[in-house]
């Protein structure tokens, strides 16, 4: 996680998912959307892992709460040059994260200062949302999407849990992660 190894795999991803976005030929009806995880995917909590074992230690939710809170978090910056090529090229921006809608303000706040700007959507978990495992939650958001006429061209996230499910996208890329899994 600190070596040059995993940047590499990034700025890999990245770079594939840019070579993709450059040869979409978006609607004009301005619907085409990728979407964003946000935790390992755009920001980095790597900060908070090294302090506690880079994923070895059974996670508590309570202290990456207070983590999230401070909304220090740096962006990812291949994740970064790729969000700005996409938005560069007309997408619409959509981040899904499984972080609760009452971090929405640290959120947003974390995301700007990380140089994250001008998204469409920002979708975090709703009360009726918590409980769900992340693959059921992000393809049912996923699904209202497309019923609001929208098309998922692209997707980026770190778990297989941002990925799979219902309502994919024509191409998804799946960032590096090895410190966990959500299911």
């Amino acid at each position: 996680m600190t070596g040059r190894a995993y940047e590499i795999d990034l700025e890999r991803v990245a770079n594939e998912a840019a070579i993709y976005a450059r040869t979409v030929e978006l609607s004009a009806d301005g619907n085409d959307v990728w979407v964003f995880d946000v935790d390992e995917t755009l920001l980095s909590n790597l900060p908070y892992y090294a302090e506690h074992g880079y994923g070895l230690e059974v996670f508590d939710e309570m202290e990456f709460a207070k983590w999230v809170e401070k909304a220090t978090a740096p962006a990812i910056g291949s994740s970064l040059k790729l969000y700005e090529v996409v938005q560069s090229l007309g997408f619409k921006t959509f981040l899904l994260t499984g972080r609760s809608e009452n971090q929405r303000s640290v959120t947003v706040e974390n995301l700007i200062n990380a140089g994250f700007q001008n998204w469409d959507k920002l979708i975090l978990r709703g009360s009726n949302d918590h409980g769900k495992q992340a693959t059921v939650y992000k393809s049912e958001k996923r699904s209202e999407m497309v019923k609001e006429g929208y098309r998922i061209v692209g997707n980026s996230g770190d778990q297989w849990s941002d990925l799979l499910g219902s309502e994919m996208s024509l191409r998804s890329f799946k960032l590096p992660n090895p410190m966990y899994y959500i299911p």
